[in-house]
């Protein structure tokens, strides 16, 4: 049986993903593929339970990357690596590069750290394709604020600290080797979607 893809959607709040996201999933879906859709922090009932933890209690940040990965290890464990051996697709709302930029980029963990725990949950396995949407601070910001939700303590931190989130995802994909793909999240969502599928012609 033919492996499937996994693919992986990242970016500073704000930035469009969760709208991406759903299109993605019914494109590929039209086409015939079998789809997972799933999220990280997140995605098995332990996984959504630490998800509501790190978005609300405030904590040490080695304590934080490590729930984070906590999580991310039963997430492959129990959806992410058994969809791919039966050849679904799995299209996930953030995944390893996420605890780079905010865990490493916004609070100063060092990557030296981050790489352990990333070689240690999931060994030798990446994304296929990361779609990274990018958008200026101030853009992403009013985003998220003019929701009108309460905003968990992530979307709570000042501007510098998401500057440094998002320098952190531009230097990554930068060091990618093509894997992650930055989308110019800050025009029409016709013209991302136009973007988004040349590319997933691709994959």
């Amino acid at each position: 049986m033919t492996r499937g893809k996994f693919i992986t959607l990242e970016g500073l709040d704000g930035a469009g993903k969760s709208t991406h996201l759903v299109w993605l999933v019914e494109t590929l879906r039209a086409r015939g593929k079998s789809v997972i859709q799933t999220r990280e922090p997140g995605g098995t009932p332990l996984g959504e339970k630490l998800r509501a933890l790190l978005l609300a209690d405030p904590m040490h940040l080695e304590t934080e990357a490590l729930l984070m990965f906590a999580a991310r290890r039963e997430h492959l464990a129990q959806v992410i690596e058994p969809a791919l051996a039966r050849g679904d697709w799995v299209v996930c709302d953030r995944f390893t590069d996420a605890s780079f930029a905010y865990q490493g980029g916004g609070r100063g963990l060092p990557a030296a750290k981050l790489e352990i725990l990333e070689s240690w949950v999931q060994g030798s396995l990446q994304p296929d394709m990361t779609l990274m949407f990018d958008v200026p601070v101030e853009t992403a910001y009013g985003r998220v604020t003019g929701m009108g939700r309460e905003l968990d303590r992530f979307e709570q931190e000042k501007a510098d600290f998401f500057q440094r989130v998002r320098q952190a995802y531009l230097s990554r994909a930068a060091a990618s080797g093509g894997r992650m793909r930055i989308i110019d999240a800050s025009r029409p969502i016709d013209q991302i979607k136009k973007t988004l599928e040349e590319i997933i012609a691709t994959i």
